[in-house]
């Protein structure tokens, strides 16, 4: 058999990274390219990460550049599997004792929708974007990620297709609707052996009666947000929203807080916060059944709107006639109110590490690139987390403290740095120095922010899992 040319390596550490991929890509060209999609997707964020970007070209001017033209193909035409790449991304990721799924994680459902003009683009379409907060013209993918308080990495991605895509509109056999994929990636992260605790989603998908069905059915345990005004059926004198069964609950003040036990949230920075959770009862939902309804708040008098979680779980109530029923464990208020926390990880930390990384930024338009793409993002995004740990195991350096980030908004103590980087030696070609000597970087923010602290029974961690320092400060521009 012909030896394998020799692919020019990638710089630093990512070498070793995109090394073992190799196997899945057939020529030169594709393993080349590969490395050289990651390196600019882990490059400093100057401006938006499109194929010209990334290939260190002029925008627009540089488009027939041949480095451009080069990474279009190996995006567009090349003959790799992105699927293979992804599972492969996700066996390192459960081969890496620091990063490996274990059964106090959290697999967190949501979609994301980027705006993108025109109608030409796989799976474009008016649809409501989440991220801009309005319908707009654009692409939404639906995505599945794997959480636990110290470390969250992404699962799957798939991009919903509109209806008006298909011959025969919603009628047609081909058309999935965004609850139905998320459904299905949930099995897939199951049949994947991604072990979790449960499946946790906004009110978007806990408001479904089917989506929450289809969880059901694949025996998949959930925890799932429910809008306050959630109607239901029920008789005249019963409730009929989660805000009526909440306000039906007896509470008497601290000293004699009735139906309400208090629920302990301790937060990365080290502050604690005393919120009360209690079982309640709305139709054919009540502590005993099928599914419960958890109702947790800041103050069960007032029931304030942004600190008051209404969680619909089929997970058995400890003490109650189906603790001992299989598939679940049992799981007490405090064990629900820290699963659904944890999907707080999909708001303020997933989505602003993928628009560092570009996952917005494709200016492709079939639907293999944009999976292609989406793809590269995550690998880049994986390699984060590896390079960080390679590095803390290496060192075993003490890790600065999160500093004081008060002042006006968008202030930052950032640590000091030289004003000048010189390169270690000649680079033969003109490129970046050092371009991934920031990839830990791009998590350090958003660690340092996460929802809650580690947890600490020893059933919920694997046994030879490292507890790492936690991340140090500084972080990207953000834009």
């Amino acid at each position: 058999m012909t030896a394998r040319v020799p692919c020019p390596p990638a710089p630093g550490p990512l070498e070793g990274y995109a090394a073992r991929f190799d196997d899945l890509f057939g020529t030169l060209a594709q393993r080349r390219g590969f490395r050289e999609y990651l390196v600019g997707l882990l490059a400093p964020r100057d401006r938006n990460k499109t194929l010209t970007c990334l290939a260190g070209a002029e925008p627009v001017a540089g488009a027939q550049h041949p480095a451009v033209q080069r990474l279009q193909f190996f995006l567009s035409e090349s003959t790799w599997d992105h699927e293979r790449v992804n599972a492969r991304r996700l066996e390192l990721l459960s081969a890496d004792p620091a990063t490996a799924p274990h059964g106090a994680g959290v697999l967190v459902n949501d979609d994301s929708g980027d705006r993108k003009d025109g109608t030409a683009t796989a799976h474009v379409g008016r649809q409501w974007l989440g991220r801009l907060g309005k319908t707009d013209n654009g692409v939404v993918t639906v995505t599945t990620v794997w959480a636990d308080e110290r470390v969250y990495y992404p699962l799957h991605a798939v991009p919903y297709t509109p209806a008006r895509h298909f011959p025969k509109r919603r009628n047609d056999p081909g058309f999935r609707t965004k609850l139905r994929i998320g459904a299905e990636l949930a099995a897939q992260a199951h049949e994947a052996g991604f072990v979790f605790r449960a499946v946790a989603a906004d009110s978007a998908y806990g408001d479904q009666d089917g989506f929450r069905c289809e969880l059901a059915d694949a025996g998949l345990p959930f925890v799932m947000a429910l809008k306050p005004r959630r109607g239901t059926w029920a008789y005249g004198d019963q409730a009929r929203t989660p805000v009526d069964a909440a306000r039906e609950l007896c509470w008497g003040g601290l000293r004699d807080p009735g139906d309400w036990n208090a629920v302990i949230r301790t937060f990365r920075d080290g502050h604690t916060e005393t919120w009360w959770a209690a079982d309640a009862t709305l139709g054919w939902w009540g502590p005993d059944g099928t599914t419960r309804l958890v109702v947790a708040t800041a103050d069960p008098a007032t029931l304030p709107a942004k600190a008051t979680w209404y969680l619909a779980t089929n997970l058995p109530r400890p003490g109650g006639p189906r603790e001992d029923e299989p598939p679940h464990s049992a799981a007490d208020s405090t064990e629900v109110v820290r699963i659904y926390g944890i999907r707080h990880w999909i708001e303020q930390s997933y989505k602003q590490v993928k628009d560092e990384l570009g996952w917005a930024d494709f200016q492709v338009r079939s639907d293999t690139a944009i999976r292609r793409h989406q793809t590269l993002v995550n690998c880049a995004f994986s390699f984060c987390w590896d390079a960080w740990f390679t590095e803390q195991e290496s060192t075993n350096t003490p890790v600065p403290q999160p500093r004081d980030d008060t002042g006006e908004r968008g202030a930052r103590n950032r640590p000091e740095t030289p004003t000048t980087v010189l390169a270690s030696s000649d680079p033969g070609r003109p490129r970046l120095d050092r371009p991934l000597d920031r990839a830990a970087t791009l998590l350090a923010g958003m660690v340092e922010r996460a929802p809650t602290n580690a947890v600490t029974g020893p059933d919920e961690l694997g046994r030879c899992r490292p507890r790492p320092a936690p991340l140090p400060p500084e972080l990207t521009n953000h834009r």
